[in-house]
């Protein structure tokens, strides 16, 4: 396997791997489907498939205030500090819990993408994945919900546009869930387009209904297969990310639109995510200087999962 790869890697530097083990602290109870092993079945997986080695690798470090603060209100954000139990977990809704590590992780999380940004605007790789969690694109400028506390995928494009003085930067969003905390965040801003495709009606039951004039949603019926995603793909998503000319792209790669992930019911599989991967790397090769920050989203099938997140690493490093 490894000489295979080293004969079919096209890209002169390697894709970045940004994660940290703090990201594993975060522990909503042993039925949980949002848990550490999503990310130990993501590392096996790319072990076994002679992957791990062909990645650069960097550490998440934790996301400071100031940078959390450019999209959520500092009220929330104390709000969160405060509700940080000392044992046990505290319950911020039904499905979204709080350990004593739980901020830890999530400003690990956060501070992962904002790493991802630095090292391909300085060309120290061509794109990265960011294998973090607990996942943020349900996360509001003032509201935790569906397993998310801080928006990481919303961090890290206000990094970009802040620290970098990008213009126009796509966020694409290919989760089974609506990216509801996203668009909230970004709804009207003209530097930001954001296109999602999901399941409708389903969690969190927005999204029919753009929020903005910069927001291009795709829902898909339940039962779904790749063919309508590639379909709606092709005739919706491309021609909106070539008109609007984005100079990097981010992705909310969230992975349960899998046909054997029961979390939604849509009937994705590799070969699905791993064409999405190469549109977006051509369309980030076209407009953007092939910049491209994937961030870990929803997936809970630990199989489906790991084997979707190797198909869409391979893809993003031109396998």
């Amino acid at each position: 396997m490894l000489n295979w790869l080293k004969k079919k890697w096209r890209r002169p530097v390697l894709t970045a791997y940004i994660t940290h083990p703090d990201c594993l602290l975060h522990d909503m109870g042993a039925h949980h489907p949002e848990s550490p092993d999503r990310l130990r079945a993501i590392d096996d997986q790319l072990i076994a498939n002679g992957v791990m080695d062909f990645l650069l690798h960097a550490e998440a470090p934790l996301a400071e205030h100031d940078q959390l603060a450019r999209v959520h209100a500092s009220r929330y954000l104390d709000l969160l500090e405060q509700s940080s139990p000392a044992h046990g977990l505290h319950h911020l809704d039904p499905d979204t819990a709080m350990t004593p590590h739980t901020l830890q992780a999530a400003r690990r999380a956060a501070g992962g993408v904002i790493k991802a940004v630095d090292l391909v605007m300085a060309k120290d790789a061509p794109n990265a994945f960011c294998a973090v969690r607990p996942p943020g694109h349900h996360a509001e400028s003032r509201k935790a919900m569906g397993f998310c506390f801080y928006n990481n995928v919303a961090v890290g494009v206000s990094h970009a546009l802040a620290r970098y003085g990008l213009q126009r930067v796509a966020v694409i969003d290919f989760d089974v869930h609506h990216g509801n905390g996203t668009e909230d965040i970004f709804q009207d801003n003209g530097k930001v387009l954001m296109v999602s495709i999901f399941q409708h009606p389903f969690y969190p039951y927005s999204g029919d209904e753009p929020k903005g004039k910069n927001m291009l949603n795709v829902p898909l019926k339940a039962g779904t297969r790749g063919d309508g995603f590639r379909q709606a793909v092709t005739e919706q998503w491309l021609p909106a990310l070539d008109a609007f000319r984005p100079q990097m792209i981010f992705i909310s790669a969230g992975f349960d639109a899998h046909l054997e992930d029961d979390m939604g019911s849509l009937g994705l599989v590799e070969a699905d995510y791993a064409w999405v991967t190469r549109e977006l790397v051509a369309m980030a090769d076209k407009h953007a200087e092939g910049r491209i920050v994937s961030v870990l989203e929803g997936g809970y099938d630990l199989s489906a999962l790991s084997r979707s997140v190797v198909a869409h690493i391979k893809a993003l490093g031109g396998l």
